[in-house]
Parts: structure tokens; C-alpha cells; sequence
């Protein structure tokens, strides 16, 4: 990028030009480097609906409308900033102001008429997204994986605009509802390899969110795969048993990089971390909690940046022993020594085969058994998982965590216990 300037945005509440029923317009202040510009965001609320903290809208019946006005209106400023800073030196708030009410960008106050902004085309949204996407990582706000996948998103749409239409591009306004249905089709069905369901789904999930970018810039009047569902019915995944787990753990392995990938795989049944959290675990991330001092693993997950942490079992503190003196885990500062994500999960293919597990192993799939481990063996409550698996909401947590028949029948004798007597009488002290 041509320019390193920073970008500061702030929405406030201008009571002073409050009506006479107490309602006053919201104000978008633009900040580049110290110099400020302005503009209504066409927004009025009362005086007290406005949370001065929070920047937003409360206690109002149409608060949830307003505050997506809000950060659509916030988003749209970050992506013409970041295209802005591709094509000049410096930019000013009041270009990046003009650009987002589709004015010539080197226009001053006062001069000339509203004129149409160039609409991009499809492939060039997906540029124009990838950039702003970049630079949220640069600067640690946003996942790399999650940057992978909107590349990956950028590649599909390719090969299906050559694939369906023969076009290297597609311009937005001819884009039409039937544009997801093929695309889904592609994805499912006639692509090389296919796509499953889930996986067809999330791009399409993709698509529509650009789509929604480009209404918001106002390069189409109206999102033509809106109403596309993007549902699909969350695959189950049936976690190891514990017997299965401890199966793996004794095995003796004489190929030291199955030793290794199985060590790894028993790192995440214990502890929960993805792929890319084990793979970056480093002594920094021990943490000692309590007046005990109890070993932790503490760490931001990568992909929500929502804090996991997890206590340090007696299986984990061994493995951690054992690899403190690794060549790798000596240079890289790591606990333990983890492949690159391909290879990792295909020597677990191959660990899956000598220790007759009779199902595929990868790196999700440990996650999914630490979950069912802590909620149905050790019964956690699922907030307490939650909070262990780094997930944002509960109910994530829900699709890894599936409470099973045991759980239900361990706590159901626990109630008999406490509601009947040995020959099964209710007791007197609920008569």
C-alpha cells in the first residue's frame, strides 16, 4: 500500500440539535492522523437512547435497525480507506468522506454534484475485501485462517464464472438469485473434487456477504441472494470413546513421527486447543493460577481471539516433559513438535490404521473428544467447556458437545437417590 496512515472512527450524539420530542441526529466523525471531518449519518434517536460508552443505540424499538446502520456505515468507510490508500499517498478525511457519498475523491467542500462512484466488479469486490481483510491481520485484529478462507472463496468463484458462464469476471448488476443455485450446484455436485454440503454452503454464506458489501457501497440497489438459505444440517461427529483414547495412548509406536503425531493427537484430547493453537504453544502460554499455583495453559485462540484456558492435566504435564529438550522445541520455543497441518493429519491416518481405532483420526476430531470427555465423563458444565474450547457462544459449544444416554442415566440415579428410598417409595420428606 502506498500509504501507512491510520483510520479512527467515532459516532456521537448531537443534542444540541435535538427536535422538540427530544430526537437528535447521530454524527460520524472521520479521524486520519489528527485532521477530522464529518457528515450525518442520517440517524435520529432520543436524547436517551444513546449509550455515550457503547456508541450505540438502547432502550429503543428500532435500536437494532439503527445500530446496523451504524457499523455498516463504519464498514464501508474501512474498505474505501483501504482502497483509497492503494491509489494515493495520503489520504485526507475528506476524500475518504467524498468517496463514501460517492463524490469525486479529490473534490473540496462545496464544489460539484453527486456523481456515481465506478462499481467494481465481482472478482475486484472480492479484491477490494481481501485488502481491508489484510490489513485487519496485519494488525492482529483478524485470523490468518480465517483470511485463507476468503482467498479460497476468491478461487472457487473463479473457476465457477469460467466453468458455468466461460467469463473470467461477472459484472454485480447482472448477478440474479438463480447466481447462488448454480453456484451451489457447482460447489455439490459438478466440481472437481466436490464440495460437501456444510463446506458448499459456506461459500455461498461468502458470496452473500460481498454482496451485502456492495449494496452497502451502494454499486447494487439490492443484495440478489438475500433470501438464498444458507442452512445445512451441522454434520455429527462422534468423538472417541476414552477407551479409544487411552488405546492410542499405550500404544507402543517404533516410527518416531507417529510417535510424535500421536503424542500431538493426545496433546488435543486433553486439552481441546485446534491445530493452530497446539502448533503455536509455547512456554509463555503456562500459566500458575490459585494460591496453589496450578499450571494453566492460557492462550487467545487464534481463529475468535476469545481466551482459552484450560488446567494442566497429569498425561499433559508428562508430554510437555518429554519434549522440553526437542531440537524444535529449543529453537521455536515450543512445547511440543507439530507438523505442518497436511502432514499432521495424514500420518493420523496412518496412526488411525496400526492402533485399529476402525475410524479416520484428524485434528478436529481430538477436539471434538476432549468436549465429550469434560461434559459427559467429567460432567463440566457446558459454560465451563465453553469457556475452555475458546468459543464465542454456547452454542458452538452445543454442536461439539452432545449430551449422551450416559450422562442423562448418571445424573437421573442421582435423583432417585435423593427422591426415593431402596424399595423405590417416594420419601416422606416430599409427602
Amino acid at each position: 500500500m502506498k500509504s501507512n496512515q491510520t483510520l479512527k472512527i467515532l459516532f456521537w450524539h448531537r443534542k444540541s440539535k435535538a427536535d422538540s420530542k427530544g430526537f437528535a441526529p447521530i454524527i460520524c466523525r472521520i479521524s486520519i492522523d489528527g485532521s477530522d471531518e464529518e457528515f450525518s449519518t442520517a440517524q435520529k434517536v432520543h436524547i436517551d437512547s444513546w449509550d455515550v460508552e457503547t456508541k450505540k443505540v438502547i432502550k429503543s424499538s428500532n435500536s437494532k435497525k439503527i445500530n446496523s446502520t451504524i457499523a455498516n456505515i463504519e464498514n464501508t468507510l474501512e474498505v474505501n480507506f483501504t482502497v483509497l490508500k492503494t491509489q494515493y499517498d495520503c489520504v485526507s478525511p475528506l476524500m475518504l468522506k467524498n468517496a463514501f457519498q460517492n463524490l469525486p475523491v479529490d473534490i473540496k467542500k462545496g464544489e460539484g454534484k453527486k456523481t456515481e462512484q465506478k462499481t467494481p466488479s465481482l472478482l475486484q469486490l472480492i479484491e477490494i475485501h481481501i485488502k481491508y481483510f489484510s490489513e485487519l491481520v496485519e494488525k492482529k485484529l483478524r485470523s490468518k485462517e480465517t483470511l485463507k478462507q476468503w482467498k479460497a472463496t476468491q478461487k472457487k468463484i473463479s473457476e465457477f464464472l469460467k466453468f458455468e458462464f466461460k467469463v473470467d469476471d461477472f459484472d454485480l448488476s447482472a448477478i440474479e438469485y438463480s447466481f447462488a443455485q448454480k453456484f451451489y450446484k457447482y460447489l455439490a455436485l459438478k466440481r472437481t473434487p466436490v464440495l460437501g454440503d456444510s463446506a458448499a454452503m459456506k461459500q455461498i454464506k461468502n458470496t452473500k456477504q460481498l454482496l451485502s458489501l456492495a449494496e452497502t457501497n451502494n454499486w447494487i440497489s439490492k443484495n440478489p441472494i438475500e433470501k438464498f438459505r444458507c442452512g445445512s444440517e451441522d454434520p455429527e461427529i462422534l468423538p472417541l470413546e476414552v477407551f479409544e483414547v487411552e488405546k492410542l495412548w499405550r500404544k507402543k509406536i517404533s516410527i518416531d513421527r507417529l510417535a510424535k503425531v500421536r503424542d500431538a493427537f493426545i496433546f488435543q484430547c486433553f486439552t481441546g486447543f485446534a491445530y493452530q493453537d497446539i502448533y503455536n504453544l509455547s512456554n509463555e502460554h503456562i500459566k500458575y493460577v490459585g494460591s496453589e499455583n496450578e499450571p494453566w495453559l492460557v492462550k487467545e485462540r487464534g481463529k475468535t481471539k476469545v481466551t482459552e484456558m484450560v488446567p494442566i492435566l497429569p498425561i499433559i504435564a508428562e508430554l510437555i516433559e518429554k519434549y522440553k529438550g526437542h531440537p524444535y522445541c529449543k529453537v521455536y520455543n515450543r512445547l511440543i513438535p507439530v507438523n505442518s497441518n497436511f502432514r499432521y493429519n495424514s500420518y493420523l491416518k496412518e496412526l488411525s490404521d496400526i492402533c485399529n481405532i476402525g475410524k479416520p483420526l484428524n485434528s478436529h476430531l481430538a477436539r471434538h473428544t476432549f468436549a465429550d470427555m469434560m461434559l459427559n465423563v467429567l460432567h463440566f458444565p457446558l459454560e465451563d467447556v465453553s469457556k475452555m474450547l475458546g468459543h464465542k457462544n454456547i452454542r458452538t459449544t452445543q454442536r461439539y458437545a452432545r449430551i449422551k444416554k450416559s450422562r442423562i442415566g448418571t445424573k437421573m440415579n442421582e435423583a432417585k437417590s435423593i427422591l426415593f428410598d431402596k424399595t423405590g417409595e417416594l420419601k416422606k420428606t416430599f409427602q
